[in-house]
């Protein structure tokens, strides 16, 4: 009987082998506690499991997807997990807003505070925008950092680059950024 071992964990995976599984959890499950707790904390730290539980059941439906070495698949774990944890923060964010709204629509907001939240929505709705136009792995990066908020050193890691090439690619994503938006606001 075969064993699950680092080298052939991938295809028994993609076979349904249920060790393959065992191994995955074993191996990766600090890794994807670490992103879903970056993303979920702020909101509902009870939902950090779920999406644990979630990431691992995708993997399971999904193995024979992922084409790869096994280098890779940490990186395609990552990824996943970031996905399925910015889904279940902007779900659970509706619904606080629906909660939230009872309690809103009792309180008339001035306007002034209606046209800075635009204000900020609309800067906000740019820099995604300017953030979209930048190559692939610039726009990776910034996501990584800004929005899942991992570290130099993880961004590294996931990516396999050097730190000092992820401080590059954001000191110079930032000044492209910060132009594109001033030549924008130019033409206003």
């Amino acid at each position: 009987m075969l064993r699950c071992t680092s080298k052939n964990f991938i295809s028994r995976l993609q076979n349904q082998k249920e060790d393959a599984l065992e191994y995955v959890i074993e191996h990766y499950s600090g890794f994807v506690h670490a992103i879903a707790y970056k993303v979920l904390s702020g909101i509902n730290k009870d939902s950090i499991d779920d999406c644990v539980n979630d990431v691992f059941l995708a993997i399971w439906q999904n193995s024979k997807q992922f084409k790869g070495e096994s280098e890779d698949f940490k990186k395609w774990i990552g990824m996943l997990t970031k996905y399925k944890a910015i889904d279940l923060f902007r779900k659970l964010e509706k619904q606080q807003q629906r909660e939230k709204g009872d309690e809103e629509l009792l309180q008339k907001p001035g306007i002034k505070d209606i046209q800075q939240e635009l204000l900020k929505k609309e800067q906000r709705n740019d820099l995604l925008i300017a953030i979209s136009h930048l190559e692939n792995i610039d726009r990776d990066i910034f996501m990584m950092k800004y929005y899942v908020q991992l570290t130099n050193s993880e961004i590294a890691e996931a990516l396999h680059l050097s730190k000092a090439a992820v401080e590059n690619r954001l000191y110079r994503g930032k000044k492209k950024l910060a132009t594109t938006i001033q030549l924008e606001e130019a033409f206003i």
